[in-house]
């Protein structure tokens, strides 16, 4: 036997043949091929680390064939070799290479990167290629001098119809969109009902969510749309997502943070006029939908989490959304995700008619459509937020499982 491919989940209780450092591989699209007849192959040896730059997800859904993609390889040891494969797969398991073919599908072309003496450790590579309609795999095969092996894979969806039928499966996006700008005991606000009217359009006319806004209600009002939420029937792939925008509150005494409602005291000592973030949060996580995302536009936002809640004022990177494969693959684990326009300080409402800086940058994000492939992830929505002052927090609540996702997914 010349060769061995050994998945990767097995490969790690192989210590005692390789060392391996820690990199994020997928046992589904990346694999480690060891040579253990090459005379290099010691125990010294470690596996390229394959980072895909552009695209982030794992399969990709576009109506035309041009594919521009962007990776970066890092090594222990001298990379040697880098190719760059394309399959044609098929639907129906058939493969289009006559008999000859791979089972994992036909091998449409390959190419070879230039590796410089200065990339020999540290590589970053783009291309563009041309895709045919269909399904297309795009596969990286990086090998170092140990003669050790590691390939990464994108899967590719081209072609009119199969973005059509991606935004027509079984599933349904709802939206709950509460915004107050009148209160009867704090200042008015300029632009919550104006952001939450411009977010709901384009909801409904570019991804076809079922929208409900809900514009300067009580808190028996906002209790009851949420439960009214927490009673309907969810199938599986469904989502829903929820703005709220308006005043909050911080009591640092109790380190809990609140929203404010129309009728809210403007000093209460008891909070009992208020939505504190506890409540809410256990609210929401209990509506039985499987993927919600949840985001406020209000100060001191970001004390919706604990952690920063109980911090003393520190700051906290962003966590890297996880990239799973699209919709179905993405919609496979529970969803209970957040976005805020801050964390433990006061943020700005911006100029009438110009929507508050966080507003603007999530319409922003909805009107790009996603790009190219009509999908707008978690990890794309971020990329238009992410600079602004004060820094927006992300991050998850409840019964969120590792590996969950939300998409907005254009109709």
């Amino acid at each position: 036997m010349q060769k061995l491919v050994i998945p990767v989940l097995m490969l790690l209780t192989c210590i005692g043949f390789i060392s391996v450092q820690a990199q994020n591989m997928t046992a589904k699209t990346n694999k480690v091929s060891v040579d253990f007849s090459n005379p290099k192959s010691d125990s010294h040896s470690s596996f390229p680390k394959i980072v895909w730059i552009n695209p982030a997800n794992e399969t990709v859904f576009q109506k035309d064939g041009k594919f521009d993609f962007k990776f970066s390889i890092e090594s222990r040891d001298p990379l040697v070799k880098v190719t760059v494969n394309v399959r044609e797969k098929d639907n129906n398991v058939t493969l289009r290479g006559g008999p000859n073919a791979s089972a994992q599908g036909a091998i449409r072309g390959s190419q070879f990167i230039d590796i410089k003496e200065s990339d020999k450790y540290s590589l970053t590579a783009d291309r563009s290629i041309k895709l045919v309609d269909g399904v297309n795999e795009v596969e990286i095969i990086a090998e170092n001098a140990q003669g050790v092996k590691s390939s990464s894979s994108r899967f590719i969806h081209v072609g009119e119809t199969l973005v059509a039928d991606a935004a027509k499966l079984d599933r349904t996006d709802y939206a709950l969109v509460i915004v107050t700008d009148k209160y009867d005991n704090w200042p008015k606000l300029t632009n919550p009902v104006f952001d939450g009217r411009t977010i709901t359009r384009e909801l409904e006319s570019a991804y076809g969510f079922k929208v409900d806004l809900v514009e300067n209600p009580s808190q028996d009002q906002i209790w009851a749309k949420l439960r009214e939420y927490a009673e309907k029937k969810y199938k599986p792939l469904d989502q829903l997502f929820i703005f709220i925008a308006g005043h909050g509150h911080f009591d640092d005494t109790f380190k809990e943070g609140y929203l404010v409602v129309k009728e809210s005291l403007l000093n209460d000592a008891g909070n009992s006029s208020y939505i504190s973030h506890n409540r809410l949060r256990n609210n929401i996580n209990s509506i039985p939908c499987e993927h919600i995302f949840l985001v406020m536009d209000v100060c001191f936002g970001g004390t919706f989490d604990d952690a920063i809640a109980s911090s003393r004022g520190a700051t906290d990177p962003y966590k890297e959304v996880s990239q799973s494969e699209f919709i179905t693959r993405k919609l496979a684990y529970k969803t209970r995700k957040y976005l805020t326009s801050g964390g433990k300080e006061y943020v700005s409402d911006g100029t009438p008619g110009h929507h508050s800086p966080f507003a603007s940058r999530i319409v922003a994000a909805l009107r790009s459509r996603g790009g190219n492939d009509g999908i707008l992830s978690l990890n794309e929505l971020l990329t238009y937020v992410e600079k602004l002052n004060p820094e927006p927090r992300f991050g998850k609540f409840g019964n969120d499982a590792p590996g969950s996702e939300f998409v907005f997914v254009v109709k």
